[in-house]
């Protein structure tokens, strides 16, 4: 939890506007571009192996930084936007179908989707009814999904018609991901390099024509260029091609490694080659998951927790299911990074995730951070909680029309077990100290 009042508001802002705008509209290069890097060098690890430093951090992440140092960079007027971005969407794809054919079964024998609108991260409420269409449905967007990622991205090396082609299935695949799933601002963002396939001829529409607007001044040009008319080049044209040609060749050359482990049977995701992280692989459900697990958080203000009649009253996170009868939400863009990481370690153990025991401390103590990241806390107005538990819950999507269903439940559950046992904040406190964490004051 160490740094997330710090630094989450910057971290949202810099991760899905920083880059769309910039790429778009190519401001002019300011320091504070690349000053909207430092939060992720800050939380992402180093590509070497070593932890990350702060809880805010997600594998999604690794889409973001890459993204967004190129768009400070296309942002100068000094550097070409197709330069940064023409190329990403088709290697980005290809390295996500690879991943995936190359990873769970469910992607060759076409079942994947079968489980993947309930085991997700955070489902919304399309996901409820798309989780039961019909097993050969399942197959059609299965099939979809590889003939998207693994055949379209060579689509932008075959010429303008093609090129056009293959920005409008993506764009139109991400609007399928956005709709069925809250996957945050990662299907935003790559919509934005897929804008670069789209040349003036296609996007001259969204121009006005008036006289001394750009596309005025553009057809100008254009008509001097037609009639045989040599414009002079100025000395910062040139000073534009050698920035463009040395930012290739850097890219090329960080690029070398991300391209072997493309071809290495042993494909890795979500992984960085350079201390920056301008260049790394991501792909994201190369497994998915068959079962969804969650971790319900339980407080009671009752002495001896082992007491068989003790009360045990449950805390409600922002997004992720817990509630029986409450909606699945409906966050993208946004990115509840907690709620994200609960899915994580669900299908981990306590002892993988050491902060969920940090967050079960700070709710001990009530502290307002960490109660802005919860929906519902159960003894709010009321003295903080004594003991809290981590039970283990198997979630299921409630039948459409069925018995829960009539009930108003979206989902149903059974008990698997502890996550972790009743624990107390007098009792953490050497568990804190262990570790270096400052030890939670109780509000």
């Amino acid at each position: 939890m160490h740094g997330v009042e710090d630094l989450g508001p910057n971290l949202s802002t810099a991760t899905f506007l920083g880059p769309a705008p910039v790429a778009l509209f190519q401001c002019v290069l300011r320091p504070g571009q690349f000053q909207r890097r430092r939060p992720f060098l800050e939380c992402v690890p180093k590509g070497n192996g070593e932890p990350t430093r702060c809880l805010l951090y997600a594998p999604a992440s690794g889409l973001c930084n890459p993204s967004g140092w190129l768009s400070a960079l296309a942002g100068s007027r000094r550097v070409s936007v197709a330069c940064c971005s023409h190329r990403r969407p088709p290697v980005e794809a290809a390295v996500e179908g690879l991943i995936k054919i190359r990873g769970d079964r469910c992607w060759r024998e076409l079942t994947c989707m079968d489980y993947h609108y309930e085991t997700q991260p955070v489902p919304n409420p399309l996901a409820y009814y798309m989780h039961w269409s019909p097993w050969w449905f399942h197959q059609f967007e299965t099939l979809c999904n590889h003939f998207i990622e693994l055949v379209v991205p060579f689509f932008v090396f075959m010429g303008r018609r093609m090129c056009i082609i293959h920005g409008i299935l993506q764009i139109l695949f991400q609007v399928v991901l956005i709709i069925s799933g809250n996957l945050s601002f990662l299907n935003w963002l790559t919509i934005v390099p897929s804008i670069a396939c789209f040349d003036d001829t296609c996007l001259g529409f969204l121009f006005s024509s008036k006289e001394g607007c750009v596309k005025d001044q553009v057809l100008k040009i254009q008509a001097k260029q037609a009639a045989g008319q040599r414009l002079p080049l100025r000395y910062g044209c040139y000073i534009r091609k050698v920035v463009n040609v040395s930012f290739g060749l850097l890219i090329a050359y960080l690029s070398i490694p991300v391209v072997l482990n493309l071809l290495n049977s042993r494909q890795v995701m979500n992984t960085s080659f350079n201390p920056l992280r301008i260049v790394n692989t991501y792909g994201a459900f190369g497994s998915i998951t068959k079962e969804r697990t969650e971790i319900i958080f339980q407080g009671t203000s009752s002495l001896d927790p082992n007491d068989p009649m003790v009360v045990w009253e449950e805390y409600e996170f922002k997004c992720k299911p817990g509630d029986l009868k409450r909606r699945p939400c409906l966050i993208t863009p946004y990115h509840y990074r907690l709620d994200w990481l609960m899915w994580f370690a669900a299908f981990q153990t306590y002892e993988q995730n050491e902060w969920v025991i940090h967050l079960a401390g700070k709710l001990l103590a009530s502290e307002e951070a960490a109660l802005s990241l919860i929906a519902f806390n159960p003894f709010e107005g009321k003295a903080p909680p004594r003991w809290i538990r981590g039970e283990h819950f198997k979630y299921k999507f409630s039948q459409p029309g069925g018995k829960h269903a009539s009930q108003g439940k979206w989902w149903i559950r059974k008990r698997i077990g502890p996550y972790f046992p009743p624990v107390n904040l007098q009792g953490l406190k050497k568990f804190y100290e262990a570790r270096d964490w400052p030890y939670p004051k109780q509000n």
